[in-house]
């Protein structure tokens, strides 16, 4: 995500201008619009014509800016787009005003958003603002001397080191070992949430034995993928085949996992946990809650006009903020995210037990 612009407007609202630059940032503004909101895009629209220069032939579609009070917001997996509708406020075309119309919003789309920005939403574009500038995965090449490291971030790939090492035999031959050694120093080196290993026959599983041996934390984050070629033939062969968005989905499910194991722990314990809509907010109002957790799809409904809970989740969240809280919000389409469904949608690891 790139935000282009921010300005602060009247009614302690923010106008900011975002750019989503990938599908995740288009399913992170699902959960960041809402009904209310005052979203502006470039559009196209069917105008009806019916004058004595032309026949009527059903509308034809024009380019025109529209700002929409937001009604509602759909991600289109399928279709790869971001839908937003609502009725158009404002208008480059005065005679389209209070008509409904829906935004089509696509990768590289710059769309004005203006709202009453809460804490959770900032964060989930700051976070994705965050991953568009810092590469997460590392993707590693190597076969017999030679040896290259590229990082991913989503607006392509980088080169970050190139190593030869000539190994076998002959006079300028090297022990296999030093080209495995420049290798892990580089790795080592990065910060990177993940880092696939991949390249043609045997000798990468050889580069991960030596770096299991000589550097276990870096070894952790490793995966090996196969492929015929190194360097750029090769890390193209890495993203058709999906491995780097797989292992990225993998990182985000890991981390909730962890969170959703301690909190089904301190529960089986009987100690320090709540889960529910009045459980969880009853340790909010004691300052007990450590660690929020926080269904992202139930956390869209309770803002929205159809919300089922007795409890104010924006309370909730704002009294977890203020105590020195940590708030994470779930995805509704990983494992983790169903088990905390089955916890009543919310839940919180605490900092002591209640009763």
């Amino acid at each position: 995500m790139r935000i282009a612009d921010r300005v602060q407007v009247e009614g302690g609202k923010e106008r900011i201008t975002v750019v989503p630059e990938t599908l995740d940032d288009l399913w992170h503004l699902t959960y960041v619009l809402e009904p209310g909101d005052r979203v502006g895009g470039d559009t196209t629209r069917r105008i009806q014509r019916n004058d004595d220069k032309m026949r009527d032939t059903g509308g034809e579609r024009e380019h025109m800016y529209v700002t929409l009070a937001v009604d509602d917001v759909e991600f289109a997996r399928f279709a790869n787009r971001l839908r937003v509708g609502g009725e158009i406020v404002d208008c480059s075309r005065e005679d389209q005003l209070g008509h409904h119309h829906t935004l089509n919003v696509e990768e590289r789309d710059e769309l004005e958003v203006e709202k009453r920005w809460k804490s959770d939403q900032l964060e989930r574009l700051n976070e994705a603002v965050e991953a568009s500038e810092n590469p997460d995965v590392a993707i590693a090449t190597v076969e017999e001397g030679q040896a290259y490291v590229h990082t991913v971030a989503q607006y392509g790939t980088e080169e970050r080191a190139s190593i030869t090492a000539p190994t076998g035999k002959g006079e300028y031959a090297r022990p296999r070992e030093e080209l495995f050694s420049d290798l892990t120093d580089v790795l080592a080196r990065l910060d990177v949430a993940a880092i696939i290993l991949a390249g043609p026959g045997f000798t990468k599983q050889d580069a991960l034995d030596y770096i299991e041996d000589e550097s276990p934390d870096v070894a952790e984050l490793i995966t090996t993928v196969d492929t015929s070629g190194v360097g750029d033939r090769g890390v193209h062969e890495v993203l058709k085949r999906g491995a780097v968005d797989e292992v990225q989905e993998q990182t985000r499910i890991a981390e909730e996992a962890d969170l959703i194991d301690e909190l089904m722990d301190q529960i089986g314990q009987g100690e320090k946990a709540a889960y529910g809509p009045e459980q969880t907010a009853k340790a909010a109002d004691y300052g007990a809650v450590d660690h929020l957790l926080v269904l992202d799809e139930a956390l869209r409904r309770e803002r929205g006009t159809d919300g089922e809970w007795d409890v104010d989740v924006d309370d909730v969240i704002e009294s977890v903020e203020q105590q020195g809280g940590e708030v994470t919000v779930f995805s509704s389409e990983f494992d983790p995210g169903m088990q905390l469904a089955n916890l009543g949608e919310i839940a919180a690891v605490l900092r002591y037990r209640l009763e």
